[in-house]
This record gives structure tokens, sequence and C-alpha cells, in this order.
């Protein structure tokens, strides 16, 4: 009995500990907004480069950074995570409006786009109605990524991390940790 007990703790410290520890808000509290701008057939979502000082990586200059060359982290793997409990999710139709302006802007402006990860901006926060959603980049140099990636993330996310599933938005982490995409209610 003693041994059974022992070993279920152990178990579940296992699972506890292996869990991922999601962060729901993105740089609230120190972001600052570098531009805002409109994208979509109606320019109807709204585009803000935002700096998170507390979530950049520190280790290079503003001018290593600018010098770098963007790792190209199109169709990447990435693992995700829907934030619990229940309620307050954002409207998934919403949502997919953000999705049609990012391939929208894929089509007539170009399919990448470049984060970097200094002053310049190491976050892009994307928003229509309820719906709100953030690429950040958590590497130390610049990257770039493709506007229908994420968007093919949005339309996974949305939906699946619902109220139904026990969620109410959600993430997905890079494999190697240099990003994340996150989806949530404004």
């Amino acid at each position: 009995m003693k041994i059974s007990f022992i070993l279920a703790s152990v178990i579940f410290g296992a699972v506890v500990s292996a869990t991922p520890v999601v962060q729901e808000a993105v740089c609230d509290v120190d972001s600052q907004v570098l531009s805002e701008s409109w994208i979509g057939a109606e320019k109807n979502v709204k585009v803000t480069t935002l700096f998170c000082p507390s979530l950049a990586k520190v280790g290079r200059s503003v001018l290593e950074e600018r010098q770098a060359a963007p790792v190209n982290v199109c169709g990447a793997t990435c693992n995700t995570n829907c934030f619990l409990p229940a309620g307050g999710g954002p409207d998934p139709n919403d949502c997919n409006v953000i999705a049609d302006a990012l391939r929208y802007e894929s089509e007539n402006t170009g399919a990448i786009f470049q984060v970097n990860n200094t002053a310049g901006g190491n976050t892009i926060a994307m928003q229509y109605r309820s719906c709100r959603t953030f690429f950040l980049n958590q590497d130390l140099q610049p990257l770039a990524y493709c506007r229908t990636d994420w968007a093919a993330l949005i339309d996974w996310i949305a939906p699946n991390c619902q109220a139904t599933q026990n969620a109410h938005g959600g993430n997905c982490v890079a494999s190697d940790q240099r990003w994340f995409v996150q989806v949530q209610h404004v």
C-alpha cells in the first residue's frame, strides 16, 4: 500500500512537471507599439507591430540584427496548447476573417513576412472583433514566416480550442521554441 502511494505520487509529479506552462497574455504590461496598419481585401484587420522587452532574447545588437539574414521557418512544426479552463474563447468566424486577410496579403503583397527580435519589433499582433492573434519571435535572430502558414494555424486553433474542448483559445509553439502563434479572445 505504501509503495503504491509513493509510486502514484512520483507518476503524478512527473505528469505535472511535463505539462507545458502556457502564457496567455503576450506582453500586455510592457509592450511598445511600433506601428499599426490594416490588411485584407476590406482593410478590416488591424495589424500591430510590438516590441515586448520582457520576451526579447538578449545577445545581439540592433546593428547585428539589421544585418543578419532572417531564418525562414515556413513549414516548421509546432505543438498546439489549448488554454484551460473553458469559456471566453474568440469567435472562430472572427478568426477566419484574420486568416482570410493573411491569405489575401500573401497573394497581393508577398507570401513571407519578417519578424525581428530587437527594439525593431519581436511581435506582430492582428485583431478582428473578438479574435486576436500573435506571432512572437523568441529567437536571437530575425525570422521569416509564411502568411499562409499563420492562416492555417488560426484556422486550426480557433475552432479546436473552444469551450467544447474545455478551452478558451490557444497557441502553437515551434518544436524548437523559436516562435509561437497564439489565438485568443480580445
